[in-house]
């Protein structure tokens, strides 16, 4: 039996020899070079079952290449190695016919899975190459960390296909960054995006708001309305603060998933739902299941594919980046240039951002406007976090050892302020319980690099409930990681 060839190509000498001897090991034949001509060469040549190449070469860029490769030999896989562990990349990649992207540095057993399936995979429908993004890059979200890498594979995966999305994310993470990255980049990309924030509509008018209504449905109802579904023909229709819909709007919503169409307010004729519907929360949609303020049969048509984006103190090493790239956009606007100390960075990367990307930004717009200073140090970071807080809650910042009793106290207090804005109240023990929950089994597992059993002791948890809770709060579990 031949052993599968494997293709390697990268300029860099230490990673060839890395992957000849991981894949050498493994049980593949393996040539490498550190040129795409001789890559082209050998495909044209018919060598080869699978091509793994880096992006930047010297005589050629990798990505143009795919298409190339795909046009004479559409059943060879080709998996994409790049530093430039971007979201454009990922999709590039994606859309010119990558089985798939994995950015640089590279786990080796991650690879090597690859490589696998993408050997055993069935072979392909033909490649949808229509528009490919080219031209200047335009950055719709930005960072480097592990968690946003996975997040950028995902979005160039579903470039190719019009599956229902579920965003979820605290406030400030960016939600409707991914949602117009998957309009942007997908099929529907010559269509209107369409926006809805259901916590900004009244409920009295939401069904007008999605499915339009006819001259004299209801007082004041003087012409015909195009309701947001007919708006985003042909295009995404974005559902943002899904959680706050109210029952009759979401069994509305429900009856147009499942038949594909929908009437008017006061209309009989059936409209045909041409739309992809991506939807985002900020609430524990599954905590709302429990207490019957949201349908199980929705969340389940909505979530076909989940995307949850971390926040901004999961993904601490983003800072920076994020930092700096903000900077030069309000540079851009007009202000003068500004940068960062390392002490600037390190105190940004120990806050905890509690508002998120969002406040982030924020805090680099008010620093460019306020101070005159080319180098922003630690010290004036310090003192803007500090006041920022302080107007935010002056308790967080009189006492660093706030205890948990006083922290919980707080966000209570902040629940039953947000009942003035209709926000119902018989769910409040379960959504305080579900949100000290969820951390705290996180943060167990993180201490004990994801060790069940230790985790389980920590917590005085019998093991099975430990696992139940696990699955039930959908929390990642990653062994060796800390």
């Amino acid at each position: 039996m031949t052993l599968p060839t494997v293709l390697v190509a990268d300029d860099d000498r230490s990673i060839r020899t890395v992957l000849t001897q991981a894949l050498g090991r493994s049980g593949y034949q393996v040539r490498t070079t550190g040129n795409a001509a001789t890559l082209w060469r050998w495909v044209e040549d018919g060598e080869g079952d699978l091509v793994i190449t880096d992006v930047v070469m010297p005589d050629e860029n990798g990505l143009d290449l795919i298409p190339r490769i795909k046009r004479i030999r559409p059943e060879l896989r080709i998996v994409v190695m790049s530093a430039q562990s971007t979201l454009m990349t990922a999709v590039k990649a994606a859309q010119r016919g990558a089985f798939e992207y994995l950015p640089k540095p590279f786990d080796l057993k991650e690879l090597l899975s690859v490589v696998g399936r993408a050997l055993a995979a069935p072979q392909p429908a033909s490649i949808d190459q229509n528009g490919p993004v080219d031209g200047e890059e335009r950055l719709p979200l930005i960072g480097r960390s592990v968690a946003m890498q996975d997040i950028y594979r995902i979005i160039a995966r579903l470039t190719t296909a019009d599956l229902t999305v579920m965003v979820s994310g605290e406030s400030g993470t960016g939600k409707e960054l991914v949602a117009r990255a998957l309009h942007d980049y997908g099929r529907r990309r010559g269509g209107p995006f369409v926006a809805i924030n259901m916590a900004a509509i009244p409920r009295e008018l939401i069904e007008s708001e999605l499915f339009g209504h006819e001259r004299g449905a209801f007082t004041g109802a003087t012409n015909r309305n195009q309701g947001r579904f007919e708006q985003a023909s042909g295009g995404t229709l974005f559902l943002d603060e899904i959680g706050d819909m109210p029952p009759e709007a979401q069994t509305r919503l429900l009856r147009v998933l499942q038949e594909g169409e929908f009437t008017t307010v006061g209309g009989r004729l059936p409209i045909k739902a041409n739309v992809r519907i991506i939807a985002a929360t900020h609430r524990d949609l599954r905590q709302l299941i429990r207490t019957g303020s949201f349908r199980e049969d929705l969340f389940y048509r909505l979530n076909v594919v989940p995307i949850r984006l971390p926040p901004l103190r999961e993904r601490a090493e983003d800072i920076a980046i994020l930092a700096r790239h903000f900077l030069e956009k309000v540079q851009q606007a007009g202000l003068g240039a500004k940068s960062l100390s390392d002490e600037a960075i390190e105190r940004l990367q120990s806050h905890r951002w509690p508002g998120n990307v969002r406040e982030l930004e924020n805090l680099m717009r008010r620093l460019a406007a306020l101070y005159p200073q080319e180098v922003i140090s630690g010290d004036v970071i310090g003192l803007e976090l500090a006041e920022n807080a302080m107007h935010d809650d002056p308790a967080v910042v009189s006492n660093e050892h706030e205890k948990l009793a006083q922290a919980v106290e707080r966000h209570i207090r902040q629940y039953l302020a947000s009942s003035q804005d209709g926000m119902p109240m018989r769910d409040i023990y379960d959504r305080v319980i579900a949100e000290v929950e969820r951390p705290l089994i996180q943060m167990t597992l993180a201490s004990t690099k994801g060790n069940q059993i230790k985790a389980a002791a920590m917590l005085g948890l019998n093991r099975n409930t430990l696992r139940k809770k696990i699955r039930d709060l959908e929390i990642p579990v990653v062994r060796g990681v800390g």
